[in-house]
């Protein structure tokens, strides 16, 4: 590994350079491991700790079948999938490699005793299996995290359909937080080449999601105008939704849940900020029962700050403890867009505000190729920006994990692979230079911006 890193650094490397790299038999990755799947029984969920789940481990190179890549992971990042797999919810992952694993004798790699997780990378192409022909070794590349088999037509519209469609590092092994991963060649794209790795690993899952469920046509379809309630708008998901309104012409409401993360929000450039810890709203009086007077002070709130207008579109992620007020607030004929549920998976809401007043509620997971192109497309050209606020080691992947869980972070948190410092990778510095300030914007008090190396 230790070539194969000085190679990298050295970004002198060429295609040649790289295809002449011997591979070596084992590499290090964050795993969860089956004999563990009890870890936690009878704890509640806040108590679960990935710190005590999650291990570096040496695990053996992957056998390269056709339509695959190998890439060198320069960094990757945590997302909240991760946090789901290093505490066994709600189910553990290990089903999802057992049934991949029954489907062909080339997926049965993955169903393994351990399971290497990591849905986000940035890195460079080592090896490339037969038939792919877009990508070679020594590309600069992030990978989104469909995993696709298409061979059903079920797929062939709107591969997020795809009966066979599976989310990498999460329902599949040979994942990012590692130093090497097993990717399709169809999930890979260009780095954008003024961020750093750790900048680039950031926003591959949450930035593709956030623009199939806002943007998209398979979601909420946002338009120019529009007004578009954002959960968490400082998060993971939230801090993509906000960036892509502004974008777009939309008018964000942006709930947060601290003074900091509304100042995050107001620096970005939204003005409609709502502190909920501030404003002390309580959705459920009891932990079966929600309290309409609080959606109804809740939906006051918004119009005080939109000129008397409901919400055209609410992002939901939270699930459980927001749904009830997202589908109340919603305007007549409006859209409450859904994913991800990390408060929650069983939703309840008063449907007479649903069906007498014609909302929607939209479904939406990841994103197809096409979108997460589009959606890398955007921070390739800085339209879009990258939303790290700290970095970890490898080792560290666990402490990582626990802030993600314990919601103590800020956007997202990267986690460095082959890159032996932060601010390595950067190509385009003058796009840099252009949009330094917006690049830091999300950098915790006293940790050091990432330099232009």
């Amino acid at each position: 590994m230790q070539e194969i890193t000085r190679a990298l650094i050295s970004g002198e490397a060429t295609e040649a350079d790289i295809a002449a790299l011997c591979l070596p038999e084992s590499y290090r990755g964050v795993v969860v491991r089956k004999g563990d799947v009890t870890l936690f029984e009878g704890m509640s969920s806040a108590d679960k700790d990935p710190r005590k789940s999650l291990r570096v481990e040496e695990v053996p190179v992957p056998e390269l079948g056709p339509g695959e890549a190998l890439v060198a992971v320069m960094a990757g990042s945590v997302n909240y999938n991760t946090v789901w797999s290093s505490i066994f919810e709600p189910l553990p992952t290990f089903g999802f490699l057992e049934r991949y694993g029954r489907t062909s004798p080339l997926a049965a790699r993955h169903d393994l005793p351990y399971h290497v997780l990591g849905s986000d990378l940035a890195g460079v192409v080592l090896r490339t299996g037969p038939g792919v022909n877009a990508w070679k070794p020594g590309d600069e590349v992030v990978a989104h995290c469909l995993s696709v088999e298409l061979e059903s037509a079920d797929g062939h519209d709107d591969t997020m359909l795809d009966p066979a469609q599976r989310i990498w590092g999460f329902e599949t092994n040979f994942g990012g937080l590692a130093e090497i991963a097993l990717v399709k060649s169809n999930q890979l794209m260009p780095k954008p080449a003024h961020l750093t790795w750790e900048e680039a690993a950031a926003p591959g899952l949450v930035n593709s999601t956030a623009y199939r469920q806002l943007v998209s046509r398979n979601g909420a379809g946002m338009k120019q105008g529009d007004n578009v309630l954002i959960w968490g708008a400082s998060g993971g998901l939230g801090s993509y939704a906000t960036q892509l309104a502004l974008a777009g012409g939309a008018n964000p409401i942006c709930v947060v849940s601290s003074p900091r993360k509304a100042e995050i929000c107001r620096r970005m450039g939204a003005e409609a900020v709502i502190d909920r810890s501030a404003e002390n709203y309580r959705f459920w009086s009891d932990e079966h029962t929600q309290d309409p007077r609080e959606w109804k002070r809740f939906g006051a709130r918004i119009r005080e700050l939109t000129g008397g207008e409901d919400p055209d579109i609410v992002f939901e992620h939270p699930g459980r403890e927001t749904f009830g007020a997202s589908v109340y607030v919603t305007r007549k004929g409006g859209t409450i867009v859904t994913c991800a549920s990390t408060s929650g998976f069983t939703h309840e809401f008063d449907n007479r505000y649903l069906w007498m007043n014609l909302k929607r509620i939209v479904g939406t997971h990841f994103a197809n190729y096409r979108e997460a192109w589009e959606a890398n497309r955007l921070i390739a050209k800085g339209k879009i920006h990258p939303t790290l606020s700290k970095t970890y080691r490898l080792e560290d992947t666990g402490q990582a994990a626990y802030d993600v869980h314990r919601n103590l972070h800020q956007g997202k948190v990267g986690v460095l692979a082959l890159a032996p410092e932060e601010g390595l990778g950067v190509r385009d510095h003058e796009l840099r230079a252009r949009h330094q300030e917006a690049i830091d914007r999300f950098r915790v008090p006293g940790a050091e911006p990432a330099t232009a190396t």
